[in-house]
C-alpha cells in the first residue's frame, strides 16, 4: 500500500541514515574532480551530480550524490558505506587544500516524492523558492517556519520529488508539518521498504546488488550498471580520476554494446538488465539466470511490486481506482544476451520463464509514473 501510496499522491521518507559529508577548501573542486568519476567542474552553484568513489580497477566503493549549494559542496553516501567512503576520502585528501567535516548527525535529510509533493512544499513555503522544474536543481527556503535546502532529486523514479536537508534539531518541527498538511494531499510518512521496490521498479541501482561486488565475491565493473554510465565522466579537462583507465577501457565495450556488437567482452563480461518474470513467482538476490540452457547471470535484485492500472491517453494518463500486481527484477547477464531475449530465473529449483526488457516503468512525462508492463 505505501508503494501505490507514493505513485499515486506523494510519500515522506526519513532518509537520515544516508551519510552526508562537507568538503570545502581552496582545493575543493581539484580534489573532488580525482576522488569522484563525475566532472565537478562543470557542477553550477546550485545543482547537483550523481557521482560514483571508483577503485582504480573500475569497480565501484560507493555511489553517491554530490550536491553544490552556492560553493558549498555536500556528498551523501551510502549509510553502510558511510565510514568507509570517509577513509577512503580522508586518504585521497592528503596533500590537498581541503577540509572534511561528517555532518551526518548534525544535518538531517528527507525525501518527499510523488505527484503531490510540491503542492505540498508550496502550501509550506513561507520564504524563498524551490528548485526550477529540472531535475538536480536546488534551493534554499524556510518551509513551516523552518530553514531548509531543497534538491529536484530522489530513489523512486517518481517526475515529481524533492529531497529536504535540515538541521536536526529542527528536523522534528518540520517532518511534523509535512506529515499534518500531507494528509489533506493523500501524502503519508512511508519506510524505507517501499523505498526499494520504487527503486527497483524505476531500474536503480544498489550498492551491494548492483554495484560493489557479485553473488561470488567478483568486482562488479561500474559501467556494467547502464544507470550509472550517467555517473561517468571523461571530460578533458577532468584529467585523471580514481578509476578512469578501467573506466575507459568498460566505456568502449559499453558502447559497442549500446550499438549492438560487443567485443572485448573481457572487460564488460555482463550487464545489469531488467528483467518481467512471466510465471507465477517472485525472484530473488542470487537466482541464476539461464538463457538457451547454460547459465547466463543471476538476479541482482527483484520482488513483487503493486501498479496502478492507468487510464487516459498522452498528458491526461492517470491511475484508476484498479491496481495490480507483478514480478520484475534487474539482473547481471552476459552482455551477449540480446536485448529482448526470453529467458528462465531458477527460483528455489524451479524454471520460471523470464523476458529481458528495456525498463519496468518511464519517469519522463509528469506527474505520474508509468509502469511499463510484459503480458
Amino acid at each position: 500500500q505505501e508503494h501505490l501510496t507514493v505513485r499515486r499522491f506523494g510519500g515522506l521518507f526519513d532518509v537520515s541514515h544516508m551519510g552526508r559529508f562537507r568538503i570545502s577548501g581552496p582545493d575543493t573542486v581539484r580534489f573532488l574532480q580525482y576522488a569522484l568519476t563525475s566532472d565537478v567542474a562543470a557542477l553550477a552553484p546550485w545543482r547537483a551530480q550523481y557521482t560514483i568513489l571508483a577503485k582504480e580497477d573500475g569497480s565501484a566503493i560507493d555511489d553517491a550524490y554530490l550536491f553544490r549549494f552556492g560553493n558549498d559542496y555536500w556528498l551523501v553516501v551510502n549509510a553502510a558505506n558511510r565510514e568507509e567512503d570517509w577513509q577512503h576520502l580522508e586518504a585521497l585528501a592528503d596533500g590537498y587544500s581541503v577540509h572534511l567535516e561528517d555532518i551526518t548527525s548534525t544535518v538531517a535529510m528527507f525525501a518527499l516524492q510523488g505527484p503531490r509533493s510540491e503542492m505540498l512544499l508550496t502550501r509550506l513555503l513561507e520564504k524563498g523558492h524551490l528548485p526550477e522544474e529540472s531535475r538536480n536543481a536546488l534551493s534554499s527556503a524556510t518551509v513551516a517556519g523552518v530553514d531548509v535546502r531543497l534538491s529536484r532529486t530522489g530513489y523512486t523514479g517518481e517526475p515529481i520529488g524533492f529531497e529536504i536537508f535540515v538541521s536536526s534539531q529542527e528536523a522534528p518541527v518540520l517532518w511534523n508539518a509535512l506529515t499534518d498538511a500531507g494528509v489533506s494531499l493523500g501524502i503519508l510518512p512511508i519506510g524505507l521498504g517501499a523505498r526499494d521496490t520504487l527503486r527497483l521498479e524505476a531500474g536503480l541501482t544498489l550498492f551491494g546488488h548492483e554495484l560493489g561486488t557479485d553473488q561470488d565475491g567478483q568486482p562488479i565493473p561500474i559501467l556494467a550498471a547502464p544507470s550509472a554510465s550517467i555517473a561517468v565522466s571523461f571530460a578533458e579537462d577532468k584529467g585523471h580520476f580514481c578509476g578512469r583507465r578501467a573506466l575507459e577501457a568498460q566505456a568502449r565495450v559499453y558502447q559497442q554494446w549500446r550499438e549492438g556488437h560487443p567485443q572485448e567482452k573481457t572487460v564488460l563480461p555482463r550487464i545489469v538488465r531488467p528483467i518481467a518474470i512471466l510465471d507465477p513467482g517472485v525472484a530473488r538476490q542470487g537466482d541464476v539466470v539461464q538463457w538457451n540452457g547454460q547459465v547466463a547471470g543471476r538476479i541482482t535484485s527483484g520482488t513483487m511490486v503493486p501498479y496502478w492500472i492507468l487510464e487516459g491517453v498522452g498528458d491526461d494518463v492517470h491511475p484508476s481506482d484498479q491496481s495490480a500486481r507483478r514480478a520484475i527484477a534487474l539482473g547481471l547477464i552476459d552482455i551477449g544476451v540480446p536485448k529482448d531475449a526470453e529467458v528462465e530465473v531458477i527460483v528455489r529449483g524451479r524454471p520460471l520463464k523470464a523476458r529481458v526488457v528495456p525498463r519496468h516503468g518511464l519517469s519522463n512525462r509528469p506527474p505520474y509514473f508509468r509502469p511499463v508492463v510484459v503480458q
